[in-house]
């Protein structure tokens, strides 16, 4: 089987720096100042490895150096170098290598990124072969990628040993503007189609938005609020992403970022919108409450948006301090009723599963499974 692979090498780098995205030469640039790290080669490795044991069976087209290249020699793949070799890539050199790709005849696609570079696939290819995307992106709302990266080897796997009985659907591209996503305004359009194997299980849907309502709300800043006033004053609160948790932290009364992590301690909010690195640093030794949400549509706990929430911010607090907050229809309406973690850390991410008592309201909870 002939199958392209394309690693966006700058994917992600945004996000745990809390620049709520990797878009463009200046923000990578400001990434990287600020301490982010490459993740994009690190999670394509996991969904590789999945597939090692079918070496013989494949044969890959890639980019150079870090679009694919040297992971595949890594790995042992047999595979062949198209384009031109470059210092530093582009979203220009990903539609390329796809258009290259498509002349082929490639029977599967294979990219790592987030939203910006499903674009570009779509941009590329639209709907003339079916892809899989290995979520490495900082916005991953379209419904290309799978759950985590080993899934996503999965999901490769299963298309390579049966391509004829895996149903190709067309999914949803979708992005939003980054400029304002760093305003706290979330404008996501639909920008087309790829066709993706629909395998259970594996791949994510689209994100959908929330049906909370302000009763809902109400509701779960009183537990919250109640439950912060059983525990010691010295705890630390930290607050992730998503309208859930602003608007809770909100009732709360203190103005928090819509799109960031906040910290509340000793009644104070000492941390606005902070990067991993400022958080772990502030939480280290404290005992530390995290309160997330859950992305409707999708189910995801950790690694859509909020990767500030790095595995070593998680493991200093501790899978009991985890309390997780949702409207009731985001965790009904889940297409298979999981609840997902994809922190990077696959043993993490085994660790953080099992059943959480879901807040829904004031005195109110649901169990719901968190899946690795």
């Amino acid at each position: 089987m002939k199958v392209g692979l394309i690693i966006n090498p700058v994917a992600g780098i945004g996000g745990s720096v809390g620049l709520k995205g990797s878009d463009g030469e200046k923000v990578q640039k400001l990434a990287l100042e600020k301490g982010g790290t490459y993740q994009s080669n690190n999670k394509t490795k996991i969904a590789l490895n999945e597939i090692v044991s079918l070496k013989e069976k494949i044969t890959f087209y890639t980019g150079f150096g870090e679009m694919g290249e040297n992971l595949l020699k890594e790995l042992g793949f047999n595979y062949e170098v198209l384009g031109e070799e470059k210092d530093k890539t582009n979203f220009e050199d990903t539609e390329k290598l796809a258009k290259s790709m498509k002349d082929l005849n490639i029977d599967l696609l294979v990219f790592a990124g987030g939203d910006g570079t499903a674009r570009n696939i779509y941009n590329a290819i639209e709907i003339s072969i079916p892809v899989v995307g290995i979520p490495a992106g900082v916005k991953i709302h379209s419904a290309v990628y799978a759950n985590n990266p080993k899934d996503a080897g999965l999901a490769i796997k299963e298309y390579i040993e049966n391509p004829d009985r895996v149903d190709v659907v067309n999914s949803e591209v979708m992005d939003i503007d980054e400029e304002k996503f760093r305003k706290n305004i979330v404008e996501a359009k639909l920008y087309g189609y790829l066709k993706v194997p629909r395998i259970q299980h594996l791949m994510q849907q689209s994100k959908s938005s929330s049906n909370s309502d302000s009763t809902d709300i109400d509701g779960m800043a009183d537990e919250v609020e109640e439950r912060m006033e059983k525990e010691n004053e010295d705890v630390c609160y930290v607050f992730g992403t998503g309208g859930t948790t602003f608007s809770i932290l909100e009732k709360l009364g203190y103005e928090g970022s819509l799109l960031g992590v906040d910290i509340l301690y000793k009644n104070e909010l000492v941390i606005n919108d902070g990067t991993e690195k400022e958080i772990y640093n502030f939480i280290k030794d404290k005992k530390t409450i995290l309160i997330v949400t859950v992305i409707g549509g999708q189910g995801h706990v950790f690694g859509r948006g909020n990767q500030q929430l790095s595995p070593r911010v998680i493991k200093e607090i501790g899978k009991d301090n985890i309390w997780i907050v949702s409207s009731q229809d985001k965790i009904y309406t889940l297409p298979d009723g999981y609840l997902r973690v994809d922190t990077s850390d696959v043993e993490l991410d085994e660790e953080l599963s099992g059943y959480y008592k879901i807040i829904i309201g004031y005195k109110r909870t649901i169990m719901a499974q968190v899946k690795a």
